[in-house]
């Protein structure tokens, strides 16, 4: 029996070059796999920031708006500072008023727009009362 094994063995003299061909296109598809992966994960994580970001942004712009005094008659508010933060680079706001009846009866719809490299990323909308 052992000899019968040792013939056999003896006569593989190496793996053939379609062997290694094989080997290589198996991993070079299982490393694009990874990758795309990794790339459509990576796009994700950054949309994601964008949005929390502009969110916060609006958010703490929608505060301004309500904290300031009421406006009659208004089409737009003063903006929040916006922090010169390297998180907050290249965003803008843009606040406009509008009121719900043709006379201004000390309600406002107010909305936040938030861009980024010119870009809209949020929109947010509220309501300012004259109390």
């Amino acid at each position: 029996m052992f000899r019968l094994l040792k013939i056999f063995y003896g006569r593989e003299k190496g793996i053939t070059l379609l062997e290694t061909i094989v080997a290589v296109s198996i991993l070079s598809a299982i490393a694009v796999a990874f990758l795309n992966g990794v790339a459509t994960s990576s796009k994700g994580v950054y949309i994601s920031d964008e949005e929390a970001t502009a969110e916060s942004l609006a958010r703490t712009q929608m505060e301004w708006v309500k904290n300031a005094s009421y406006s009659y008659n208004a089409t737009s508010y003063a903006l929040a500072p916006i922090p010169a933060e390297k998180d907050y680079m290249d965003y803008s706001a843009n606040i406009t008023a509008e009121s719900l009846n043709e006379t201004d009866d000390g309600i406002q719809k107010i909305t936040v727009t938030i861009t980024r490299s010119g870009e809209m990323v949020f929109i947010l909308e509220g309501y300012k009362v004259d109390r």
